[in-house]
């Protein structure tokens, strides 16, 4: 089952969800720094570079593309203990690669 989203609305609200869980993320990092202190090496990072694809949107600059976000590096790399949401913004990339869902259900 293909789940990305049919709309630029609910890729929009993807992006806000993963922009979300990093606040989030960073939270859990400033409670917890013993266990949770490896992901501030990187979420500064990955903040601004889906912050940077929302602005892009927004401004009409965005385009899909057959290559990874940049930020694709940096989720790659990680555990999904340390990033939970990983799936989301593996969700975000393959709208990028793919395009939006618009086949026929």
């Amino acid at each position: 089952m293909d789940t990305r989203p049919k709309t630029a609305e609910q890729y929009i609200e993807l992006i806000d969800q993963a922009l979300f869980e990093i606040e989030d993320l960073r939270a859990a990092v400033e409670y917890d720094e013993d266990s949770m202190g490896s992901a501030a090496g990187f979420l500064g990072q990955l903040e601004a570079d889906v912050r940077g694809l929302k602005q892009a949107m927004l401004e009409g600059r965005y385009h899909f593309g057959d290559s990874d976000l940049p930020f694709m590096k940096i989720v790659e790399r990680q555990d999904e203990r340390v990033l939970p949401f990983k799936y989301l913004l593996r969700m975000i990339n393959a709208t990028h690669r793919m395009g939006l869902n618009v086949d026929p259900e």
